[in-house]
């Protein structure tokens, strides 16, 4: 079994990045619960045959279209040992929480946060920012609301971010009984930014009408276009108006990792909480997301919780206090951190961070790719490693369309796997360059795909309006 996973790795290459699941695949999953034992070598062959040709292919060089990880055979091999000493990370004595505390601390000097702040891994950037409003809150209500709840507070809490921003903000504010009307969306300057003039105008706003504002969410690398929020000017904002300052910077937060990209996230350190993902640009396999919260006690005050069945003690396997279900919502924890531990220590900051600066160059490549051939045509600025565009379409009304087939026959050819994506109200091609082992060749073959079947659906559709024109006119 080890021996064929790090094979997959190895010729991933040979292999579509994705592939349409056939009826009779999708079939051997609608059986019924197996009543008696089968030999491991039958399932795993059902393993090779059913699901390994028929996964999402984000460890494909050519898989552009979301942003995830690629993993790596390190990762891979950390994942193995974790699963094998099973170790429940929930809290009490053992060394797998002293690997999760050290990771913390790695990560805290990276933003430089004081020694003492506090780290937790989640399942991803969405509990992680979700987390972060939790303790916002607590911190804006006191901790009382946690026994009172919301219906006893008189203030009416509101958050603010960008247009840009991942929609996993206004659902954390969901989550935490906020709801989702109390989070005010900024517009977005040119480059797709959040606008800081109409942050500050929004507030003045909400504190006229007797709203409390408690809460800014910037965006480390947007999920649409890569942006990065003017992190340094949010963080005097929030300073002046005694807000929390919250960064969600779920793959983009990691280029502090490359010197040549640490600049850009300039004020990232001036954070309160930072929520980011080891699986995206670490390349550490799923799931790794992280909370980094500055002040400890907050994060802890927010979630403490005494129970007899949780007893501490100061020696013994339940020493060891406080534990990380202090700092989280979940007791039963896997030992993700193991994973994230090995990557780290096997191929170094530096080397990651000049990984990290390479899928930024590649998204140059594809930039100045599209720039060179006149049937392209750029849709954003490209920030970081993410570049949307479109084939061009002379016919009115025809663009959106043939530009959303050019990304379906893209997936189904097996060559590339970008995604789409809305830019100022047009439907663009959007590939994010974030796996480790994307080339210049594999933005080669997508361009030239791109070409071939934007020809093809721009020939066809065109021609269907031409003769939609003329039965208008009779």
């Amino acid at each position: 079994m080890l021996d064929d996973i790090l094979d997959y790795a190895e010729h991933l290459r040979e292999r579509p990045v994705w592939q349409p699941i056939p009826d009779a695949v999708r079939a051997q999953f609608r059986q019924t619960l197996p009543a008696g034992p089968s030999e491991l070598s039958a399932v795993h062959q059902q393993f090779m045959d059913h699901i390994l040709p028929y996964s999402v292919g984000n460890s494909h060089p050519g898989f552009m279209g979301w942003v995830q990880g690629g993993g790596n055979p390190v990762g891979t091999l950390a994942e193995m040992l974790a699963a094998g000493l099973n170790a429940n990370l929930g809290g009490r004595d053992h060394i797998p929480i002293e690997v999760e505390k050290q990771v913390t601390r790695w990560v805290s000097a990276l933003f430089d946060f004081p020694d003492t702040a506090s780290g937790l891994f989640v399942t991803g950037t969405s509990m992680a920012n979700f987390i972060a409003v939790l303790v916002a809150r607590a911190r804006a209500l006191g901790t009382q609301v946690r026994q009172t709840g919301l219906a006893a507070c008189t203030s009416r809490l509101v958050a603010y971010t960008s247009a840009g921003a991942h929609g996993c903000i206004a659902q954390a504010m969901d989550m935490a009984g906020l709801g989702m009307d109390a989070l005010r969306i900024i517009p977005m300057n040119a480059q797709f930014e959040m606008d800081t003039a109409l942050l500050q105008a929004a507030i003045q706003a909400d504190r006229a009408k007797g709203l409390t504002p408690f809460f800014i969410v910037g965006t480390a690398g947007s999920v649409d276009v890569g942006a990065i929020d003017d992190l340094d000017t949010l963080a005097d904002i929030a300073a002046q108006e005694q807000l929390w300052f919250h960064i969600d910077g779920a793959f983009g937060a990691l280029a502090m990792l490359s010197p040549a990209l640490a600049p850009r996230l300039n004020g990232i350190q001036r954070a309160d909480s930072i929520a980011f993902d080891f699986h995206k640009w670490l390349q550490v396999p799923y799931d790794a997301g992280f909370i980094l919260v500055r002040d400890s006690t907050a994060h802890y005050d927010t979630f403490a919780t005494p129970a007899s069945y949780l007893r501490r003690e100061t020696k013994g396997l339940a020493a060891g206090s406080p534990w990380p279900c202090d700092f989280g919502p979940d007791l039963s924890r896997g030992f993700r951190a193991l994973k994230t531990w090995f990557t780290i220590q096997v191929y170094g900051a530096d080397q990651l961070g000049r990984m990290i600066a390479h899928t930024c160059e590649v998204a140059q490549y594809l930039k100045q790719a599209v720039l060179a051939n006149p049937k392209l045509e750029l849709m954003a600025p490209v920030a970081l490693n993410i570049v949307c565009f479109r084939y061009r379409c002379n016919a009115p009304d025809v663009p959106d369309v043939v530009n959303a087939n050019i990304v379906v026959a893209l997936h189904e050819s097996g060559i590339s796997a970008p995604s789409t994506n809305t830019v100022n109200k047009q439907l663009v091609i959007r590939a994010a360059i974030v796996n480790h082992r994307t080339r210049t060749e594999d933005i080669d073959a997508l361009i030239a795909a791109t070409l071939r079947f934007g020809d093809q659906f721009s020939s066809t559709d065109q021609h269907a309006a031409s003769k939609q024109d003329d039965k208008s006119h009779e």
